[in-house]
């Protein structure tokens, strides 16, 4: 039986330990505004999301206002702690560099942040320009909006159908399922939970991996059934 025409991988979470980083920069931020939460908890809830939208459903919760200032100051502390900190997930550029065919990288993440993350974590060979940022492209909503997904189908030119997604979080699962798209869920990030797996089998995933080392074999048994998308 034919392999999937696509693969689409999530980049934070996925293929470099980000969400970790990032939610504990948001957590201190906010804690210095009057709002205390742990990097635990961001990474429960909000993960996938871009840190505006984060800001706005904590704002509309808390009833605390934000300045704009919050949003560029995350911006540069999480830049600098990526640069200095991140790190690949275990085992990603083996299992990514056994898939066959096609394969790209759908983020919610600027295509500035991307290229240093891919660069840093020697992942980015692998994926050449075939890397799309929902806020880089014109007319593209973020996850969980399924915009992203089909930009990159189209830009790849194959079928929603014929297409897996490798995610993290709901919000991704939930945009991939929209697509049309077939999805695996992945925890095997340092921001994973307890519960984790079950959020991403009730948002759509077919099934959960915690480690990359399982990728190529999942994959192929995917591709011995289909579940009816």
């Amino acid at each position: 039986m034919p392999g999937f025409d696509l693969i689409i991988f999530d980049c934070d979470g996925v293929l470099v330990d980000s969400e970790i980083i990032s939610a504990q920069v948001g957590s201190g931020l906010l804690a210095e505004v009057g709002y205390e939460i742990t990097p635990e908890e961001i990474a429960a809830r909000f993960a996938g999301l871009t840190w505006k939208d984060i800001l706005l459903e904590i704002e509309r919760e808390s009833d605390i206002p934000f300045q704009a200032t919050l949003l560029e100051k995350s911006e540069r502390m999480t830049d600098r702690r990526l640069a200095r900190d991140l790190l690949g997930i275990d085992g990603v550029l083996r299992a990514v560099a056994q898939l066959p065919g096609k394969r790209c990288i759908c983020s919610n993440s600027s295509s500035r942040r991307l290229e240093m993350m891919l660069k840093k974590t020697g992942l980015a060979p692998l994926f050449g320009e075939h890397v799309f940022s929902a806020a880089d492209t014109q007319d593209v909503a973020p996850k969980p909006a399924p915009d992203i997904f089909r930009h990159a189908a189209k830009m790849m030119q194959t079928a929603p159908g014929s297409t897996l997604v490798i995610e993290d979080s709901v919000h991704g699962v939930t945009g991939a399922r929209a697509a049309g798209m077939r999805v695996l869920g992945f925890t095997g990030a340092s921001h994973s939970y307890a519960g984790h797996a079950d959020q991403l089998t009730e948002a759509g995933a077919e099934t959960v991996i915690s480690r990359m080392a399982d990728l190529p074999a999942t994959v192929a048994a995917l591709c011995e059934w289909s579940d009816g998308i």
